[in-house]
């Protein structure tokens, strides 16, 4: 009897074990709330799915566990941090888990920076950096206005009745821009540009696809065909165009050039390049697409937007180093498109040491995801958090925020994106381009939904006029300051000569004297405080009263 009992707890114990050892939220050895896994092999993967998206999903977790928790991305356990606070303690924690990012693998290369910790990333960062430096931004304006001047080209060949596939439009002057300025010239030709975009969305999408499902499809399936096709395009038009930079009398200018000059490994340069080039445009380029979106639904914006370009650059002057500190409501308006669009939801960091977060212990190696786009819809934070709302980054806001609380680039351990004053430059640059010429509304009442995945982008093509497009050879230009009416520039041109014409001849000294100079600027002086010729603006049908 007794050998029995022994023996029954023995089994019983070896059980217990078994149960143990392969039961994942068993491994779980820290005081961090959060969930156990939904099954074995997929921790919550399945949870991301149904919610939609990580972001989503993240929104969940914190409402439920608060401001610190934990899940199981797959068998790996992570952890999410959502307040500013707890980011300011993870601030300088540089290295990133490549497990969160393996899903990007295929199209960047495992020799990417995106996957390189230590010294050696450090190393590296710090020298791709100076690509990014003060002087080194100054050199893009010109790059980024000839982008934007194509784009402008491209709309004033419309009409006010054309419906603008925005998304699309901003996609090509995005990944022109970027083109420009990491690879520089070669990429000019407009047949090779549109070749490369074609293959990028190919590639892109599947990435977004495994971010949901990380079932990754076997070779001989068509999805898995198009996908390997459009990422060694991709790759061959890179290490082409590295070739011809080596080759090139201008080196030293652009990202490519400090990407060269760092390493002789091709794989690791091609690899660098692809990386930077997603990282430069497709951040910019939903920005961009969700600012105008928010612009063309909140018309009173865009107009303050566009009274302040007037002021500051006129009619001809184009944004450069100097002046574009002084587009502050444009900067707010940029700013309040990256929180409210939670342009980029999460970023993610590790330590290979065990570590204290909001009290809890961290194991070593654990991911630790920042929900950066979690905070930027915290209400406590930002009251009416789905409000379109600029002034909440004037001067007085800001003084009065945690300067952790907006983030939207990251922020930890010297890794936060390269490139982010490079983004300010490039939205800038095209916002003012583009908004002195136009004006920007939607076509019918479209509600454009998000798709949050590791940049966020609309669940659909928004669909915009445009105000200001060529009208034949006689443009349409409205009065902002009370004007009733709509004029033609060259009826108002003819009502100011007829008006001339009258005031000359009822002056008594005639042409030229002086009863009818000071007549004729009467004359101009009352047509000029009527019309506001400097507030004039092609295609507007409405114009704030006075």
């Amino acid at each position: 009897m007794l050998d029995f009992a022994i023996f029954a707890v023995c089994c019983l114990s070896t059980l217990l074990i078994v149960i143990i050892w392969f039961n994942p939220s068993s491994k779980k050895v820290t005081t961090i709330p959060g969930m156990n896994p939904t099954s074995k092999e997929d921790g919550n993967i399945s949870d991301i799915g149904r919610a939609g998206s990580l972001h989503e999903f993240l929104l969940d977790l914190h409402e439920r566990y608060g401001p610190i928790a934990g899940f199981w991305f797959g068998q790996i356990y992570t952890v999410s941090i959502a307040s500013p606070e707890l980011f300011k303690t993870h601030s300088n924690v540089f290295d990133k888990p490549a497990s969160l990012f393996s899903v990007f693998e295929p199209l960047i290369g495992s020799a990417s920076l995106q996957y390189l910790n230590g010294a050696d990333g450090r190393s590296r960062r710090k020298h791709y950096d100076r690509a990014f430096g003060h002087d080194r931004l100054s050199a893009y304006y010109d790059m980024f206005q000839r982008a934007a001047d194509v784009l402008v080209k491209n709309w004033s060949s419309k009409n006010e009745q054309d419906h603008i596939p925005l998304s699309e439009d901003i996609f090509i002057f995005a990944i022109r821009a970027a083109l420009l300025t990491v690879l520089g010239e070669y990429f000019y030709n407009e047949e090779l540009l549109l070749s490369f975009r074609n293959a990028y969305e190919k590639a892109w999408g599947e990435m977004e696809h495994r971010l949901i499902d990380p079932t990754i499809p076997s070779k001989d399936t068509q999805r898995m065909k198009q996908f390997d096709e459009a990422v060694n395009y991709m790759i061959e038009t890179v290490r082409k165009v590295v070739q011809h930079r080596k080759e090139s009398a201008h080196q030293g200018q652009l990202v490519i050039d400090n990407i060269i000059e760092f390493s002789e490994n091709e794989e690791a340069v091609n690899a660098d390049c692809v990386t930077f080039l997603t990282g430069s445009f497709h951040t910019t380029l939903n920005l961009l697409t969700w600012c105008l979106y928010f612009l063309a639904t909140h018309k009173d914006i865009q107009e303050k937007v566009y009274q302040e370009i007037m002021d500051i650059l006129g009619e001809k002057d184009q944004v450069n180093k100097s002046n574009l500190s002084q587009l502050k409501y444009m900067r707010q308006v940029v700013d309040e498109s990256l929180r409210c669009g939670v342009i980029a939801p999460w970023a993610a960091r590790v330590q290979n040491f065990d570590s204290v977060l909001g009290g809890h212990k961290v194991p070593k190696n654990t991911p630790v995801i920042h929900a950066l786009g979690v905070v930027l819809k915290d209400e406590k934070l930002w009251p009416l958090p789905n409000k379109f709302d600029p002034d909440r980054f004037n001067e007085e806001n800001v003084k009065h925020r945690h300067p952790y609380a907006f983030q939207p680039f990251g922020f930890a351990g010297k890794r936060k994106c390269p490139a982010y004053k490079y983004a300010y430059i490039e939205s800038q640059v095209m916002l003012a381009t583009i908004l002195r010429k136009f004006q920007i509304k939607m076509h019918g009442e479209q509600v454009v939904l998000p798709v949050y995945g590791l940049v966020t982008h609309p669940a659909e093509e928004i669909w915009v006029q445009l105000c200001g497009c060529a009208q034949g050879s006689d443009t349409n230009w409205t009065c902002l300051y009370g004007c009733e009416t709509n004029l033609s520039l060259s009826t108002c041109s003819f009502f100011f000569l007829f008006e001339m014409l009258v005031c000359f001849d009822r002056s008594p000294e005639g042409v030229g004297g002086t009863v009818a100079s000071e007549s004729v600027l009467r004359s101009a002086g009352t047509l000029l405080s009527r019309f506001e010729p400097r507030h004039w603006r092609p295609g507007l049908t409405e114009g704030p009263k006075t």
